[in-house]
């Protein structure tokens, strides 16, 4: 007798590598599969096939991704294409359109890519130092309403 493996997964690894390049996480294969997510874990380790087909397809997700996170960063100009449709026949007309870069995608890419430089708190040590006085020299205002 076949066990689930057999029939449920292995014939159809081409979907699983799909749905792995489309961002589905383990979970919904799992479901998709008619497996529990236990089940599948313990094939991962046992078929080294199945582990090598998320791996590889997880990859070309994340460089997708990746990709277009950079490009959202930097900025970029495509063409837009739209068809107009007149008695006096088709016309197509090409716009180049451009998207300005993203300063919020730029702060996820340089936190996560350069931490050292760019995390949100920075730790300061200062040898030999036995106290540290913040001055404050902004002058406060005066209530001038004599």
């Amino acid at each position: 007798m076949r066990g689930k493996y057999e029939t449920h997964v292995k014939p159809k690894l081409d979907m699983i590598a799909q749905w792995a390049r489309d961002g589905a996480i383990e979970r919904d294969i799992a479901k998709k599969l008619g497996v529990s997510e236990s089940t599948f874990s313990g094939y991962k380790k046992e078929h080294e096939e199945l582990m090598q087909t998320l791996t590889v397809n997880k990859e070309v997700a994340d460089a997708r991704v990746e990709s277009a996170l950079y490009k959202r960063a930097i900025g970029y100009e495509y063409d837009e294409v739209c068809t107009e449709v007149s008695p006096d026949g088709t016309k197509t007309k090409t716009t180049t359109k451009q998207v300005l870069p993203d300063v919020t995608a730029q702060i996820f890419w340089l936190k996560n890519r350069k931490p050292d430089r760019w995390k949100d708190k920075q730790d300061i040590n200062i040898e030999g130092a036995s106290k540290v006085e913040i001055i404050n020299d902004i002058p406060k205002p005066t209530n001038n309403s004599d």
